[in-house]
């Protein structure tokens, strides 16, 4: 028999074998409490993304030499962010003395802020948690699915019909006994036990939202149309208003509209709010959501619980959810200790926008902005493309090709956001600044000098024209004017000298969801080509439920980028007043410019590269579409490919993932050169329908 110091000899040898890692949920909690995303580790353990991801949930585990490396980060993390066995209460973020409409509504609706675990330790909860609470009359969930979280063991939402039945994620359906709209709340507050567990350790957990249908508006007493098109809210009387008034539920400012957010303040930490969606009153957008207005309630809970889960819980439109999302992976604040005192106070959180909007330069202000009243400067235009080729520019041989074949870059402000450096700070004027591209802002230079190919559009104007002398332009803009080899020497800029990847969470989050969704449609990274192009074809009609998540997607991609210089609405508005969106931090029109122009300079970069590598042209560009002559009605009769089948580095290659491309459309030549003679652009209608450009406003 083995002596004990044979045996512990042997453990040892054992235990040196492999380093050990803690658990899957421990290496995401240590990660996001050091502010890294899962795209910024794969880059420095020079791996994928996707194998992080699986390395956070258990799927595979690090193997040498990166087991290594990976662990002395782990443990270095662990050193600096212990696992706290009692985490404090986030502090709520001071309210201003007299919020602003928007901002007050926004204040009235969260009341403080959430005091529950951490998603890891939420874990160890949802092993003890006891089953959801329904009445007696009530019949069990079907066909549950286990909870990630106790606290919400029947997922983030549910759809509701005229018969009681609440069709959750999963195949769930609970009974719903409520008779009115104030029951409604009481029930999923008490009894549903839905929600989702924050995205941010700083961050709060999603409200339960309650999809209605038009069968449930009508029980509890909901017009099936409103009245007022214009506010899109239930008039000021209504039975329900009254009805949730005398059980002490308030509405935030924007009254009972589609989305309509019912709460009480918070107690004692705990948040009361409730999320209503109501379906015919147009909440779901059928261009985001296509499909959505003719499927069931169980079909329907599965698009927006499948949304939920790789996005976010829908608060209102994809745009308003796309901007959500930018604040729920980068909280305005965290609980930081008081020195002082000791107790725990609100404290700015690193890499966000903080809780003080902040007024943007005179050149990016939307012209009716206050800042803007007097300004005569000019203004930043940094908008996407809207191109077409001089038709006397057209060879013969280009116009005897028989196809017009356009290609579209998979979500172009999503790629364009990746690794995206803007603005943390309010601009400071500078007068003839040196240029540096590291610093984001918008700069008054002139670029009309620079010498562009007219075959190709200008990279510095939406238009593709050459600019006649000087103007406002992006840090981007400018800076690819240098990589062009051209001298720039700005007049003056606004510049913003604190910095950070701050859509980086948004970014890597959207990009997931996008590329699983298309994974679950069949299209996947592994495909060549010809098998990319074959399952595009076919991809929506696959899953039409998996097709509408998909558009969300995008849509809340292009919403949420528009967003950050959404304009006043309503007749009664007057230029140089300000309007409820200007009171969010996340009112930032600089963003979206940086956005912008890094995705117009990707474009013209990849142009350019595609005449060095087979000297054509393209006919047309709108926004992210881009039409080429073709000898063949695939992108494969012209897109270049080295002798090994690889694309060539710097074009445009066709696959699933953001900044790739797919075919948007075929058409043939003499049509695309019929619409160019009449000043038309073929790329709006190469998919032979009458679309339209969407930059997401």
């Amino acid at each position: 028999m083995a002596s004990q110091e044979e045996l512990f000899a042997s453990v040892d040898a054992l235990l040196a074998e492999e380093p050990q890692l803690p658990t899957p949920a421990e290496r995401a909690r240590l990660r996001e409490a050091a502010g890294i995303t899962q795209a910024r580790l794969a880059q420095a353990l020079k791996t994928t993304q996707q194998t992080v991801k699986n390395w956070e949930n258990g799927r595979s585990e690090p193997r040498p030499p990166r087991l290594e490396a990976y662990q002395r980060l782990l443990e270095a993390w662990a050193a600096r962010h212990p696992k706290d066995p009692a985490p404090a209460p986030v502090a709520a973020a001071p309210s201003p003395a007299v919020p602003a409409p928007a901002a007050a509504s926004e204040a009235e609706a969260r009341g403080a802020a959430s005091s529950f675990p951490a998603p890891d330790e939420a874990a160890a909860v949802s092993e003890r948690h006891t089953p959801v609470r329904t009445s007696p009359a009530a019949r069990p969930a079907r066909a549950a699915t286990p909870a990630v979280d106790g606290r919400f063991p029947n997922g983030p939402l549910v759809v509701l019909d005229g018969e009681g039945n609440a069709y959750g994620t999963g195949g769930i359906v609970l009974d719903c006994p409520a008779r009115s709209i104030a029951e409604l709340v009481e029930w999923t507050l008490r009894d549903a036990g839905l929600g989702a567990s924050r995205l941010h350790r700083h961050g709060k957990d999603s409200d339960p939202l309650v999809a209605l249908t038009r069968e449930a508006a009508v029980r509890f007493g909901l017009p099936e149309r409103l009245e007022d098109r214009r506010g899109l809210r239930l008039e000021e009387g209504h039975p329900v208003l009254k009805q949730l008034a005398k059980a002490k539920w308030q509405l935030t400012r924007r009254g009972f509209g589609p989305w309509a957010r019912i709460y009480r303040p918070a107690q004692g930490g705990q948040r009361q709010c409730v999320q209503l969606a109501v379906l015919p009153w147009d909440a779901l957008d059928i261009r985001a959501w296509p499909g959505t207005d003719a499927m069931e309630p169980a079909d329907l809970a599965r698009v927006l619980g499948t949304y939920a889960r790789r996005v976010i819980t829908p608060r209102g439109s994809t745009a308003v959810s796309g901007l959500e999302l930018m604040t729920a992976l980068r909280p305005p604040t965290r609980a930081v200790r008081d020195t002082a005192t000791g107790a725990w106070v609100s404290g700015h959180n690193p890499g966000s926008l903080g809780t003080t909007p902040l007024d943007p330069a005179p050149p990016e202000a939307r012209p009716e902005h206050p800042v803007a009243q007097g300004w005569t400067g000019g203004f930043l235009d940094e908008e996407a493309y809207q191109w077409v080729r001089d038709i006397d520019l057209l060879t013969g041989a280009e116009a005897a090709l028989p196809y017009a074949v356009g290609l579209d870059i998979n979500t172009a402000f999503l790629a364009a956001a990746a690794r995206l450096t803007v603005g943390l700070s309010a601009p400071e004027h500078v007068t003839a600044p040196t240029f540096d591209a590291k610093v984001p802002g918008c700069w008054l230079v002139d670029l009309s000098h620079i010498e562009v190919d007219p075959r190709l559009p200008s990279p510095f104007t939406p238009s593709g024209v050459r600019p006649d002398g000087p103007a406002w332009y992006e840090t981007r803009t400018v800076a690819y004017a240098q990589e062009l080899g051209y001298n720039v020497a700005p007049l003056e800029a606004y510049l913003r000298y604190e910095t950070g990847a701050f859509l980086d969470p948004w970014h890597d989050r959207l990009k997931s969801a996008y590329v699983d969704t298309m994974a679950d449609l069949g299209v996947t990274a592994d495909l060549d080509a010809p098998a990319f192009l074959a399952a595009m074809e076919q991809h929506k009609d696959a899953d039409p439920a998996l097709a509408a998540v998909l558009a969300a997607v995008k849509a809340t991609v292009k919403g949420g980028v528009g967003k950050l210089r959404e304009g006043p609405q309503g007749k009664g508005y007057r230029d140089g007043g300000r309007w409820p969106a200007l009171e969010r931090p996340t009112w930032r029109p600089d963003i979206r410019a940086a956005v912008i122009s890094k995705a117009r300079v990707n474009m013209h970069r990849k142009m350019a590269n595609m005449v060095k590598a087979t000297g054509m042209y393209p006919l047309a560009v709108l926004s992210d579409c881009v039409v080429y002559p073709s000898k063949g009605p695939s992108p494969l009769d012209f897109l270049p490919y080295s002798t090994s089948g690889k694309p060539l580095p710097g074009v445009f290659r066709l696959g699933p993932t953001p900044g790739a491309a797919k075919l948007e459309g075929v058409q043939n030549m003499t049509w695309a050169v019929d619409l160019m003679e009449r000043g038309y652009n073929p790329a709006r209608r190469i998919k032979g329908g009458d679309a339209v450009l969407d930059d997401g406003e």
